[in-house]
């Protein structure tokens, strides 16, 4: 499985509109089947938790083309954002929307805004606007959804009122507080009808109310339409909640940042900063762009952005991600990228596309619902006819029971229950930097059975560590001095390794002198009238014969992975200074959590044989070193064949085939784009246990997911077989319908919460 932001093929369009008003996955399947019969239009994705659709058309086809169909449905759309193949947004189309702007419960044949909630807000993408400007929904009680439920329960209740006063005009009066809530949905329902949704749950409820009033239930009808609007609002309420759940990251950023200019500073609106603007950071400020540190210390806050829970300290030369809150020190960065571009809005844009990707299971659901809602027309049709035909059963009372069986046959909750689920995972992993790519990926997480890690920077830090210092007749600290004295201002990988070792010391290390590279062999310097040399040990040996007892450290040290250098000073071995890329410090408890889960880890790097036993047995993995990026991607077609679900981790170029071969590729975070854009997903924390987390994430989504097929089931399995038994009526028969939605809705939304 591939990443979704590939280039269209023959020159094809991709935009993506906001769409107000959606709350469930019928929804989302009249959008889709209205905008399928438009000339010129290849492929619709629509995502009800992001309140989304993406488009794939011709360049041809005009935004009212596309806009014109959903707004009939009753719903309404904001400017149209192309789309670029990475994802990106290139142009807004600002007269996607304009002629939906009007917010009324029920008017004129436009059918603009009727009982689908149409919110003002999400004029545009969240990612194309810069962060945190995207508009936002109306609370849910401003929304024409609830203007229309409470017009409809005021409407109820004062037929009731006025029956009791004149029992003449009863019925009369129960028929006009039915037609307040019943014009609107009628007309959503033949619109979905003409737009090739004939059964949609807006047509089962009309003619379920009109032949409650046709048999003379014209109070129970009423009361009917006001609980499907309450449903209705309800569903809008729970919808909306998974939608905030990702969108809130948006608000991370602040509204304005102090810019560097003409030597003072100004302040300016965050959403326009451009790449290389200077700006300051204060304590306590949230950092308004992503950017490297020019000047200045700080412990700053990723909490928000990434989830991880503990400071991290950085300085001069290090990155910074906009939406992070500085601590103590005030910071100079350098914008490296503009609001629409930054971790946020990528972060955002990968979920909202990942959402619009639907998972195995979710496909399979929507084929299911296509043949389960005219099954239940059917199965309420031979309720309603058959006894009366073939029993001399009353006909009122079973087309009674046939219409409440009609509203039972709606799908929403069945049809909801996957997305709900997927969308809730998503944006839990996404807040604990666990990115996936779609609701395939999320679903396929967890049936892995094998890992195949990557070594250098996946398992390990991905930087040499100095690990001992053996000294021969004098001090340890005394090695490393010299040695470090040798290595100052040198930027090779060893060199900073034993910088860093004697800064941890806490050494005042003097520059060497005379200083020169010995080409293949090490470094050579003067220090306080010695001539000092850090060599491999052939050189070493060469220059200085070995003892048996310093041969043998040595050897004793290779065999553990480790590179070792000799100090020589005048001539005479001074000392020795080991080193290795160190595993991981969670690298342990990751394997470990992996095994416990029934998934098997091995490790497949270049590295030579020796150094990945070494770094292999101390992590209880399974070793294939000296291998080519082919050979890694060998041993991934190896495995499947073998009948293995396999994930490929890794960071590099030389992993990008073995991430595409496999069946889930995952990158970590702080890996090359190369390997990012390959991978179905990124831990962006660079922990070996967010791995053993994205399957735990996978297996409690999947199984809240067969709890919601169980449920929207069972509720309407319990309530057709007690509606045709005469136990319930229409009012609790519609009440199985939305309460199964708001229910599956509420359980799915227990995985934003969920800490694995």
């Amino acid at each position: 499985m591939r990443a979704i932001d590939e280039a269209n093929p023959d020159g094809r369009q991709r935009t993506r509109y906001r769409v107000s008003g959606m709350d469930c996955g019928s929804c989302a399947a009249k959008i889709e089947t209205a905008l399928r019969r438009v000339a010129g239009v290849h492929e619709v994705r629509v995502s009800v938790p992001n309140g989304t659709m993406t488009v794939t058309h011709d360049p041809s086809v005009g935004a009212d083309a596309i806009t014109a169909p959903v707004n009939r449905l009753g719903y309404r759309t904001g400017p149209g954002e192309v789309l670029t193949p990475g994802g990106g947004t290139a142009e807004r189309q600002d007269g996607a929307g304009s002629g939906c702007g009007h917010d009324h419960a029920h008017g004129d044949d436009d059918a603009h805004g009727h009982a689908h909630g149409h919110d003002h807000g999400h004029a545009a993408s969240a990612v194309a606007e810069p962060p945190g400007r995207s508009g936002g929904e109306a609370p849910w009680w401003a929304r024409p959804k609830a203007r229309l439920a409470l017009a409809s329960g005021l409407a109820l209740g004062a037929a009731y009122i006025v029956g009791r006063l004149v029992p003449a005009v009863e019925s009369w009066a129960f028929l006009l507080a039915m037609a307040v809530g019943l014009v609107p949905i009628a007309r959503r329902a033949f619109a979905a009808a003409r737009s090739g949704t004939p059964f949609s749950i807006e047509m089962l409820m009309t003619i379920a109310a009109v032949g409650a009033v046709v048999i003379g239930a014209a109070e129970e009808a009423t009361a009917v339409v006001f609980l499907f609007l309450v449903g209705e609002l309800l569903e809008g309420v729970a919808a909306g909640r998974a939608r905030a759940s990702i969108q809130g990251l948006i608000g991370l950023m602040p509204d304005t940042a102090l810019v560097e200019r003409d030597g003072g500073t100004e302040t300016v609106p965050a959403a326009g900063l451009p790449v290389g603007a200077v700006i300051l950071v204060r304590p306590g400020d949230r950092v308004a762009a992503d950017g490297l540190i020019l000047s200045g210390d700080s412990a700053l806050d990723e909490a928000p952005v990434t989830g991880e829970s503990v400071p991290k300290r950085k300085g001069e030369g290090d990155r910074v991600f906009a939406g992070t809150i500085n601590g103590e020190g005030t910071l100079r960065v350098r914008v490296t990228a503009t609001a629409r571009d930054n971790t946020i809005a990528r972060v955002v844009r990968l979920v909202e596309e990942a959402q619009e990707s639907k998972a195995p299971t979710e496909r399979f659901i929507d084929r299911f619902s296509r043949w389960y809602t005219p099954g239940v027309v059917v199965v309420a049709a031979l309720v309603a006819v058959l006894p009366p035909l073939l029993a001399g059963a009353p006909w009122g009372e079973w087309i009674y029971k046939g219409l409440a069986v009609l509203l039972i046959g709606c799908p929403c909750a069945l049809v909801i229950s996957t997305p709900a689920a997927i969308a809730a995972g998503l944006s839990n992993g996404a807040r604990r930097g666990l990115l996936m790519k779609g609701g395939a990926v999320l679903e396929a997480l967890g049936r892995i059975t094998t890992v195949a890690f990557d070594k250098t920077g996946t398992l390990t830090e991905g930087r040499p560590r100095v690990t001992d210092v053996v000294a021969f007749g004098g001090a340890e600290r005394e090695v490393l001095s010299r040695a470090a004295s040798l290595e100052t201002g040198s930027s090779h990988p060893l060199a900073r390794a034993v910088l860093a070792a004697a800064a941890d010391a806490g050494l005042t290390v003097t520059a060497a002198s005379d200083t020169g590279a010995l080409a293949g062999k090490g470094v050579r310097g003067r220090l306080d009238g010695l001539e000092l040399a850090l060599l491999s040990p052939q050189a070493a040996d060469d220059r200085a014969s070995l003892t048996p007892e310093q041969a043998e450290r040595i050897a004793a040290l290779n065999g553990d992975g480790k590179t070792v250098s000799v100090l020589l000073a005048d001539g005479r071995v001074s000392g020795l200074l080991a080193m290795r890329d160190e595993p991981r410090a969670d690298a342990p408890a990751g394997i470990a959590a992996l095994r416990e889960a029934g998934i098997r880890s091995l490790m497949v790097t270049g590295d030579n044989a020796r150094t990945a036993k070494a770094v292999a047995d101390g992590l209880g993995v399974e070793p294939h070193a000296e291998l080519l990026p082919e050979d890694k991607q060998r041993i991934v077609r190896t495995l499947q064949a073998r009948g293995e679900r396999v994930a490929k981790v890794g960071d590099g170029i030389n992993d990008a085939p073995a991430l595409a071969a496999a069946d889930v590729g995952i990158a970590m975070g702080g890996g090359t784009d190369v390997a990012l854009e390959t991978a179905d997903a990124a831990a962006l924390h660079a922990r070996v246990g967010d791995v053993a987390a994205m399957v735990r994430l996978s297996r409690r989504t999947m199984a809240n997911i067969r709890q919601n097929i169980v449920l929207a089931l069972g509720l309407k399995a319990v309530f057709l077989v007690t509606t045709v038994a005469g136990i319930t009526g229409l009012w609790p028969a519609i009440l199985a319908d939305t309460g199964a939605t708001v229910l599956v809705t509420a359980n799915a939304l227990r995985l934003l919460s969920l800490r694995t």
